[in-house]
């Protein structure tokens, strides 16, 4: 995480950090990324990668047995080296799309081996988590520091005069604003995206709403078909298929508003070309969308935005929800948590259900009448709340709130595990 946080600080060589707008800034905390930085590129290539290779193999387009560890290693690899290719990818459509402005060719060059060290880098350090010396993985990781350094960030900056004349903070510009005498609509709300105690208020409502929805869950008695005395629950979450379902929409978003600034920036800076209208027009100025696809799948950040357009923002729910739901059913079936594979590792753990004849077809009806309910029904509610909670303008956006309480879940259940684990080495060997 130290070596994440100070690549995230060390400026690119050749422009300066932070230099001109940031047309990914909304979408940075998902891709644990920084302007102007080494990590300007972040996390994207990687999850884009894996976002391909899912689809693939969820399509059926390439053929995939999970079941296999030589599938499986053959997966991750190729995972792997198409991470490599989307970095290089990615690094080229920056440059190409004017992401840092006119540069020269010299300049261009370095930045671009710059760009993509510090993915191979990032790559190594997420290996290396993964492979026993850490918890959880890198991506995670480096996600969640990213959104609680943005959260801390904008509830108590004190960096100041802002537009507003207060300080950047939420709660230093509350108290600058009860202590100056202005009214209370005034505390509490502030003008062009500023961090304000109604975007504090929200980020607490739903750090506790979706709190709540991670510990909902069925719980299916089992029982060993060997020891009689021991039985226990066998979990199945509301939100089945967790965070992963906004993490794909947002490298899917992203993507489709990388590509749209690219093709406006060099093809139809006069919002003239009908085709590429329908993809996505700017404002010339501000470089923000005002028209096509892209402007449905960037969605408004504050209230007079939303006041503004709400069918944009309906719009946006609607394409949101939709987008998480089907991601949740394909990540069910890649990762080989759909109730037929569910049910043979059951089986071949020596578990049954009691009541239940200790069978295969039995024990996959019975996960059938939750699994597929629930991974639609958590999917339509992160896509939900990530959704709402951008409207509200909460720290660290929506999406960074979701990953964070998910990943944070996982790291616990992963420490807890691995302290069982220790006070009873025999469960290590019987969890496989």
């Amino acid at each position: 995480m130290i070596v994440y946080l100070v690549m995230s600080e060390v400026p690119l060589y050749g422009i300066a950090k932070g230099a001109g707008a940031d047309p990914f800034y909304y979408l940075r905390v998902i891709f644990a990324s920084n302007r102007g930085t080494l990590m300007e590129l972040g996390i994207g290539p990687i999850v884009t990668a894996g976002l391909i290779l899912q689809l693939l193999a969820g399509s059926g387009i390439i053929n995939v047995d999970f079941g296999n560890d030589d599938d499986k290693t053959l997966f991750t690899t190729a995972t792997k080296f198409f991470s490599i290719v989307m970095t290089l990818f990615t690094a080229s459509i920056y440059l190409l799309g004017g992401a840092y402005g006119q540069l020269t060719i010299e300049a261009s060059a370095i930045i671009f081996l710059q760009l993509i060290a510090a993915g191979l880098i990032l790559m190594l350090l997420d290996e290396m988590v993964q492979k026993g010396w850490g918890i959880g993985s890198g991506i995670s990781l480096f996600i969640i520091a990213g959104v609680a350094q943005r959260i801390w960030w904008s509830c108590v900056a004190p960096l100041g005069p802002m537009s507003d004349g207060k300080f950047l903070g939420a709660i230093p510009a509350f108290i600058q604003s009860l202590l100056s005498g202005n009214g209370l609509f005034s505390a509490f709300h502030r003008p062009q995206n500023l961090p304000d105690m109604l975007g504090f208020i929200a980020t607490i409502l739903v750090f506790i709403i979706v709190i709540f929805f991670e510990s909902v869950r069925i719980e299916i008695p089992i029982a060993h078909e060997r020891f009689r005395g021991y039985r226990a629950n066998y979990p199945v979450k509301l939100l089945y298929a967790s965070n992963i379902p906004v993490i794909l929409s947002s490298a899917l978003f992203a993507n489709i508003y990388l590509f749209s600034q690219i093709l406006w920036s060099n093809f139809n800076q006069s919002n003239q070309n009908f085709l590429l209208n329908l993809i996505g027009t700017y404002n010339a100025s501000s470089r923000e969308p005002i028209g096509g696809l892209v402007y449905y799948v960037i969605p408004p950040r504050n209230l007079e935005t939303l006041t503004a357009d709400p069918l944009r923002a309906l719009i946006y729910v609607g394409i949101m929800s939709v987008m998480c739901i089907m991601f949740a059913r394909i990540w069910i079936d890649v990762g080989g948590m759909g109730s037929r594979t569910v049910a043979k590792q059951l089986m071949d753990a020596g578990m049954q259900v009691p009541g239940f004849r200790r069978a295969y077809q039995p024990l996959q009806q019975l996960l059938d009448r939750y699994i597929p309910t629930l991974t639609v029904l958590g999917g339509l509610i992160v896509g939900v709340i990530a959704s709402l909670a951008d409207f509200l303008g909460v720290f660290g956006t929506g999406m960074g709130v979701l990953l964070s309480v998910g990943i944070l879940y996982q790291l616990y259940q992963q420490l807890a595990q691995e302290q069982i684990f220790e006070m009873y080495p025999m469960l290590r060997r019987f969890a496989g």
